[in-house]
């Protein structure tokens, strides 16, 4: 059996993308600041002098996206001021008071859901929501709202379709750790909602051994359970590449069991060529909104944007459009909406803090991505 190269390389993405778990802050919101027919002050923390690798360039690219957004805003004018939080905690609960305390009407920012939680405990009191760039909805709550695509987001979209093509007996396999229990949660509530059964849980051991190990636990529970479909957790620099050769090396049949992603598998592009694959179906944003952005941010800018750089632009679509439809911004104002027109297609923000986007199904096809059901273009009731 032939490994594939630099296996540890994942041992701590996905923990980092849920790291440093709050509880929720703040009270819930009720009417925020009055802005109609003025200048909304929008204060935005970024981690500019962070001593992490790329924190620079992303932040470049939340501060571009957000005011190429607020550039194309119409009856509203949108004044932003960025703070640098340096990626700490401390010092993004200081400036977001600093920001209050200077007439902020709302913040968006920080990037990282340790320094969100901060934040949101430090305006508690302001009536002034925070709108995180983090996809930790373990922070999610009162006056804080989390932008990033979330696990419950895709695990919906990707259920529900699955279930909907008769794919409706899942084995779910997930890491024992708080990005895999994360995952696991959202699958299973994504299950309920549409009908599907997952007919047996994997949980595997963070580390190169363990994924080793549990693929023969895997292989047996698609068989002993009648399982058509399989939800993997993992993404493509993490777990994901050994499942997609060892699975079937194992004895899977990945035409018989449908595999599943809650992550992209187009990121990077190698991926696809991963034979284990082949037929499976995973969730992408919009894709002609996400090129319509890409485009324009190009062309503004002159190179593309970070990934993430399109919440930055979401954040200031939800506050402008907001603002320009109640005259105001507290959490149940920004929570009144149907939907806002984001660089990744339509979304909007729950009650509870969390968020919901529009997202298209994805097949692999002869190591290409095909689109076989298109993401919403508005959002109906609650869930797709």
């Amino acid at each position: 059996m032939r490994l594939l190269r630099n296996p540890l390389r994942w041992l701590g993405a996905a923990a980092a993308a849920l790291a440093l778990a709050g509880c929720q802050v703040g009270a819930p919101g009720g009417a925020g600041p009055r802005v109609g027919g003025q200048t909304i002050q929008v204060a935005m923390l970024l981690p500019q002098t962070s001593g992490q690798g790329g924190d620079a360039v992303i932040s470049q690219s939340l501060e571009f996206a957000a005011r190429m957004a607020a550039s194309e805003l119409q009856g509203v004018t949108v004044e932003i001021t960025v703070y640098d939080t340096a990626g700490q905690s401390a010092q993004a609960a200081a400036v977001a008071r600093q920001a209050v305390q200077a007439g902020a009407d709302v913040i968006i920012g920080p990037l990282r859901s340790d320094a969100a939680a901060a934040v949101g405990v430090a305006v508690a009191n302001s009536n002034v929501s925070v709108l995180s760039f983090s996809n930790n909805t373990e922070i999610a709550g009162g006056n804080v709202f989390v932008l990033g695509h979330t696990f419950q987001n895709t695990a919906a979209r990707v259920v529900s379709y699955a279930a909907a093509q008769g794919r409706n007996r899942i084995v779910l396999t997930h890491a024992q750790n708080l990005a895999g229990e994360v995952a696991r949660d959202a699958v299973l509530r994504a299950a309920q909602a549409s009908g599907a059964t997952v007919v047996a849980t994997v949980p595997y051991e963070f580390s190169q051994t363990g994924v080793i190990n549990v693929v023969p636990q895997i292989v047996s529970a698609v068989r002993d359970n009648g399982a058509n479909a399989l939800m993997l957790t993992s993404d493509s620099s993490g777990a994901l590449p050994f499942f997609a050769q060892l699975l079937p090396e194992n004895g899977l049949d990945t035409e018989a069991v449908r595999m599943l992603g809650l992550t992209r598998w187009d990121t990077p592009p190698q991926t696809l060529e991963l034979s284990g694959l082949q037929g499976g179906w995973f969730a992408v944003p919009d894709p002609q909104a996400t090129a319509d952005f890409n485009a324009r941010y190009e062309a503004t800018y002159g190179t593309p944007p970070h990934l993430l750089g399109a919440l930055g632009y979401d954040a200031i679509r939800a506050v402008g459009e907001t603002a320009a439809a109640t005259g105001r911004l507290g959490a149940a104002d920004l929570t009144a909406s149907a939907g806002f027109q984001g660089a990744n297609g339509v979304f909007r923000l729950l009650p509870d803090g969390t968020n919901e986007r529009a997202m298209a199904i994805a097949q692999v096809i002869d190591n290409q991505v095909a689109m076989i059901d298109p993401a919403p273009r508005r959002l109906g009731g609650f869930g797709f």
